[in-house]
């Protein structure tokens, strides 16, 4: 096999508990859609030719040093507890360290059943992968900490869902797939070593300045509390925010129902699956404190001392919203093109999008015309936008460069969701032009692109999306 991939598989090291061994299940005609040629350079993985890497990312081929898995988890779903959860339809081949020096997993998602399927037929049928493969990548170039893409392969085969869909597999690369979830499950089940063991090794790998399951607590609220507050400042709804699909590293995981917002609005909703907003966009940050509540839920079990692990792990999880206040309120300064901070940005701000809530203004167009365009177009009472403009401008002026900011801090191209659904209609009649148009305007959101401009435009009335929907 002349492709090669430098694996160092530390996860496979741990217990047989953690995971479930296995091969992939074979494909039978895997063809290779996409290869994210930058991150494999990253990775340090050289490629082989394209049957090569059909044959290893849809599964048909295991490389060498690989050492497939599948991992144990359990997590809460919609705030109700499952107590055993798993990729069900992934496998861990491995991890690298990277060039940079950081240890990342290569995993394949939709690669057949696994132990902990369940009913589910492992697979996963093109339109999602599509959809993970764009949006991650979107997002890693947004400044936003995500899983990414390596990979995207067509299966040759049909997967069943309400009606017969291409199948496809892809290759995610993550900095780990330990989710809170991850913790849930042993300490549930009392598996007191289990726990520490995991504990261990994620403090190891992710935070090794961290002391001890509180100090991996802190480390975990930090890296979890800037996340959330990026999520926000994009308009990104990530749909489904269950403990199983949050991250240790503090890197957004699990595309499934995710979506960004077109017109502003707190309680934006996308999923189909979320029937009472349970994650709509401005509940984010508070389902990310009751995350991380069950994450000290189940690091506490191993202290000696539960009762004093309960004050600390109080206090931590108590510090969480008032931290996510101040990354929220620095990342939306920078977007009205603010450096320091002042008493009343906070109103300043709240007025803009309570404004931007009442006329129905596009979120991300309207931030990114206060830098270069006309962001009174985007209001319908412009009497009251022009009192807020003035507050503002008002506000601006010691500020050294603050058009500069904005450019920098507004993105103008996000993953508009027609768009996605469009390129998913697209690619199932098996043209990629839009797929590929995508990957490489969203790959430079903050550039201007003006022969692009068309993919800037909200969505048309007969265009809107009413809904997102899981993969699975």
């Amino acid at each position: 096999m002349s492709m090669h991939i430098p694996f160092d598989n530390s996860y496979a090291r741990l217990a047989p508990s953690f995971y479930s061994k296995q091969a992939p299940d074979r494909v039978t005609s895997p063809s290779l859609l996409a290869f994210n040629t930058d991150l494999a350079q990253l990775l340090d993985i050289s490629p082989g030719d394209t049957d090569e890497m059909a044959q290893v990312f849809g599964g048909n081929a295991v490389p060498d040093g690989a050492e497939p898995l599948a991992q144990l988890y359990a997590g809460h779903q919609f705030g109700n507890y499952n107590p055993q959860l798993g990729d069900g339809r992934a496998l861990l081949l491995g991890e690298t360290i990277g060039r940079d020096g950081v240890r990342r997993d290569i995993q394949l998602k939709g690669s057949g059943r696994t132990a902990y399927s369940r009913a589910g037929d492992g697979r996963a049928w093109l339109g999602p992968v599509l959809r993970e493969y764009v949006v991650s990548e979107a997002m890693h170039a947004l400044g936003v900490p995500t899983t990414r893409a390596l990979a995207a392969v067509s299966t040759g085969e049909t997967v069943w869902r309400e009606t017969g869909l291409p199948g496809a597999v892809l290759t995610r690369v993550a900095s780990s797939h330990l989710r809170v979830g991850s913790f849930q499950i042993f300490a549930r089940r009392g598996e007191i070593t289990n726990l520490k063991a995991l504990t261990d090794y994620a403090i190891q790998r992710h935070y090794p300045g961290a002391d001890g399951p509180m100090g991996l607590l802190r480390a975990v609220r930090d890296a979890q509390a800037a996340l959330i507050a990026k999520w926000m400042a994009v308009g990104f709804i990530h749909g489904v925010m269950n403990t199983d699909n949050s991250s240790i590293s503090g890197e957004t995981i699990d595309y499934g129902p995710c979506a960004f917002m077109d017109v502003y609005h707190p309680q934006t909703l996308f999923s189909s699956i979320d029937r009472q907003g349970r994650y709509a966009y401005g509940n984010q940050p508070d389902i990310a404190v009751w995350n991380l509540a069950q994450l000290a839920t189940a690091l506490i079990q191993q202290l000696d001392d539960p009762q004093t692990g309960v004050e600390e792990a109080t206090e931590i999880v108590h510090a969480m919203p008032d931290m996510m206040q101040e990354h929220w309120l620095q990342n939306f300064r920078a977007k009205l093109g603010i450096t320091t901070a002042r008493d009343g940005d906070l109103n300043l701000i709240s007025d803009l999008l309570a404004l931007m809530a009442q006329d129905q203004s596009d979120f991300t167009n309207t931030f990114r015309s206060l830098g270069a365009g006309e962001p009174r177009d985007q209001f319908i009472d412009r009497d009251k936008f022009d009192a807020w403009e003035a507050n503002w401008k008002a506000r601006l002026q010691d500020e050294p460069d603050p058009q500069s900011l904005i450019r920098r801090s507004n993105p103008g191209f996000i993953p508009r969701n027609h768009r996605i659904e469009q390129m998913i209609t697209k690619a199932v009649e098996g043209d990629f032009t839009l797929f590929n148009r995508l990957n490489r305007v969203l790959s430079r959101p903050y550039e201007d692109q003006p022969d692009q401009a068309e993919l800037r435009h909200p969505p048309k009335s007969d265009e809107v999306v009413q809904a997102t929907f899981c993969g699975t």
